[in-house]
C-alpha cells in the first residue's frame, strides 16, 4: 500500500496521454458492475431457484424469480450494468424464457475475459474470439437438438412444464402447461413461423386458488353488465356494438351556466334531452344491435340514467368503462369496429357472437362473449385466479414465459434437453477443438467453454448438491458420449434429462449464448468513460 503514492509524483504533467492503465482500470470496473449484477440473480436460476421480493418506487411489493421482472425494477445505476438488463430484455424478446440464464452467462464470461485480459491479451481479440467460439455454439446446439412438430402437444406440454418448473406456480404446471399450449395453437395456424402473444389476453382476477385457472374461446370483460336499469344480462345470438361517443346529454366545452326563468323552458330542455336519447337509442336499434360497449369518457358521462332506461326498455346489453387500451383487442377479437359517431351505426360495423352473459366465479363477476363468428385473426382469453395480487402477478408472469417457450418452438422447430446438459456438451466440444488452434484464440475458446459451465454449477449450487462432483460426472458421461446427460434436480443428481421429459427450446439456449458474447464484446470494447457538459 505504501508504493502506489510514489508512482503519482514521478510521471510528468503529460502522463495522461501515456496512461496505459486508465483503459484497464475502466474496463475493469464495468467488468465489477456487470458481474454484481449477475451475481445478484445467479440465485434465482433453476427450479430450487430462490425469489426476490422487490418493492417499487410507489411502494408496491412484487414477488418473483423471473430475471428480467428483477433486473427491470432494480435500481440500476452503473452503465456497464445497464447493458446486462437490456440482455435481459432483448432475451425476453426474442425467447420470453432464460433471462436469468443470459444474465448468468454473460458475468461468467466477463469473468473469463478478466482472466484474458490479465494475460495481457488485447481486448478485441477477445471479443472477436468470444463471438467465433458463440456461433459455433450455436451450430452445436442446433446439431443435438430434436426436431418437432406442433401436431406433437405431448412434447410441446413437457417443453413448457420445465419451463414452470422454476416458478412459485410449479405444482400446478399439469394444468397451467395445456392452457399455455392450447392457447398458443388456436391463435396460430401451421404455416406460421411466428406467433403474436398479444392475441392471447390474461386476465386477472382475485378470488380462488390458481386451480380455477381457464380458458376462455372467445372474450372476457372484466367490467360488469350495468343492472341498474333492470337490462337483460344474458344475450344470445348477439349482434355487438363497440361506442366510443357518450350516451348522455351535450355539454358546452367551456363551463357555462345557463339561467332557466320559468317551469315551461325547464319541461322544454328536459323534452328536448329525452328526445336527443331517444333518437341515439332508436338508431342503435335500427342497426340491429343488442350488445352494447361503451367506451370510458373523461369530459362527460359516458352513459346516463335516462339513456340506461331507454337501452333497458329496448332489450339491449349494456357494458360500460371499456378502457382505452382495450379497444384494439376486443375490435379484433369480436370483428367489430369502433363506432365513433352515431351517423355512422351501422350493421356492417357489428360484431356476432353466440353468447353474451355475465357470469359469477369465483366470488367475482365477469362478463363473457362465446362463439365469436366471422373472425380474421383468432384470440383467446386466459383468466387467472389467485388469492392474492402476489401470486397473481407471479402467475401471470409464469404463463406468459410458458407461452414464450410454446413460441420458440412455433419460430423454431426443435427441442433440446435441459438441466445443464446442453451448455456441458457445447463446453466438452469446443474444449476438444481448442487444442486444433493456435495461438491466443486457443486461451480465448478454452475460457469460453470453462465459463458456459457456470449454467450447471449454478443448477447444483442451488439444488444443495455438491457443484464439484456434479459438475466432474457431467463431463465424464458427455466425454463418454452422453450427450443429453444433465443435472436432475428432483432425482439430485445426473441423469439423461430427455428422458426425464426436462425438455427447452434451442431458440432459448442459441439466444442466450448469442446475446451474452454480444453483450461481453460491447462491454470489453469500452476503454473509457466521458461526461458530456
Amino acid at each position: 500500500m505504501a508504493a502506489a503514492p510514489v508512482s503519482s509524483t514521478v510521471g510528468p504533467s503529460n502522463a495522461t496521454f501515456k496512461n496505459k492503465e486508465k483503459p484497464q482500470e475502466v474496463r475493469k470496473s464495468n467488468i465489477l458492475a456487470a458481474r454484481a449484477v449477475s451475481d445478484a440473480i445467479r440465485t434465482s436460476l433453476g427450479p430450487k431457484g430462490m425469489d426476490k421480493m422487490i418493492k417499487t418506487g410507489n411502494g408496491e411489493y412484487i414477488i418473483s424469480n423471473d430475471g428480467h421482472t428483477i433486473l427491470k425494477h432494480m435500481a440500476v445505476l452503473h452503465p456497464a450494468a445497464k447493458m446486462l438488463v437490456d440482455v435481459s430484455a432483448a432475451q425476453d424478446t426474442e425467447a420470453g424464457d432464460g433471462t436469468t440464464s443470459v444474465v448468468v452467462i454473460t458475468g461468467a464470461l466477463l469473468g473469463a475475459a478478466e482472466k484474458l485480459l490479465n494475460k495481457g491479451i488485447h481486448p478485441t481479440i477477445i471479443s472477436e474470439s468470444f463471438q467465433t467460439a458463440a456461433r459455433r455454439s450455436v451450430e452445436i446446439l442446433l446439431d443435438m437438438s430434436h426436431k418437432i412438430s406442433l401436431d406433437d402437444k405431448e412434447q410441446l406440454i413437457r417443453a413448457a412444464t420445465t419451463s414452470l418448473s422454476s416458478k412459485i406456480v410449479s405444482q400446478f404446471s399439469n394444468l397451467l402447461a395445456p392452457i399455455a399450449v392450447e392457447s398458443v395453437l388456436r391463435v396460430t395456424n401451421p404455416e406460421a413461423t411466428n406467433v403474436d402473444i398479444n392475441d392471447i389476453r390474461l386476465i386477472k382476477k382475485v378470488g380462488g386458488t390458481i386451480d380455477d385457472t381457464e380458458l376462455v374461446d372467445g372474450v372476457v370483460l372484466t367490467q360488469t353488465v350495468i343492472k341498474s336499469a333492470g337490462g337483460p344480462t344474458r344475450m344470445e345470438k348477439a349482434k355487438i356494438g363497440l361506442i366510443q361517443f357518450q350516451l348522455s346529454p351535450p355539454k358546452p366545452d367551456m363551463e357555462n351556466n345557463v339561467v332557466v326563468n320559468d317551469y315551461r323552458q325547464m319541461d322544454k330542455i328536459l323534452k328536448e334531452e329525452r328526445a336527443y336519447l331517444l333518437n341515439i337509442c332508436k338508431k342503435i336499434k335500427k342497426a340491429k344491435c343488442n350488445v352494447l360497449l361503451i367506451q370510458k369518457s373523461i369530459l362527460r358521462d359516458a352513459v346516463n340514467d335516462l339513456a340506461l332506461h331507454f337501452l333497458s326498455k329496448l332489450n339491449i346489453l349494456v357494458v360500460k368503462d371499456i378502457e382505452r387500451d382495450e379497444i384494439e383487442f376486443i375490435s379484433k377479437s369480436l370483428g367489430c369496429k369502433p363506432i365513433a359517431d352515431i351517423d355512422s351505426f351501422t350493421d356492417q360495423r357489428l360484431g356476432s357472437a353466440d353468447v353474451v352473459e355475465e357470469i359469477e366465479s369465483a366470488g367475482s363477476k365477469i362478463v363473457q362473449i362465446t362463439g365469436v363468428k366471422n373472425v380474421v385473426s383468432p384470440t383467446v382469453s386466459v383468466v387467472c385466479r389467485g388469492a392474492n395480487e402476489l401470486i397473481l402477478d407471479e402467475t401471470e408472469r409464469s404463463l406468459h414465459d410458458a407461452l414464450c417457450v410454446i413460441r420458440c418452438l412455433v419460430k423454431e422447430k426443435a427441442l433440446i434437453a435441459g438441466g445443464g446438459a446442453p451448455e456441458i456438451e457445447v463446453s466438452q466440444t469446443l474444449m476438444k477443438e481448442s487444442s486444433k488452434l493456435s495461438g491466443v484464440q486457443q486461451f480465448c475458446f478454452k475460457e469460453f467453454a470453462e465459463a458456459l459451465e457456470i449454467i450447471p454449477t449454478t443448477l447444483a449450487e442451488n439444488a444443495g448438491l455438491n457443484p464439484i462432483d456434479i459438475v466432474t460426472e457431467l463431463r465424464n458421461k458427455h466425454v463418454a458420449g452422453e450427450k443429453n446427460a444433465g443435472i436432475s434436480v428432483r432425482r439430485g443428481g445426473t441423469i439423461n434429462t430427455l428422458e426425464e421429459h426436462v425438455l427447452q427450446p434451442v431458440l432459448v439456449s442459441t439466444s442466450a449464448i448469442t446475446l451474452a458474447s454480444e453483450c461481453v464484446k460491447s462491454i470489453l470494447r469500452i476503454d473509457d468513460i466521458a461526461f458530456s457538459r
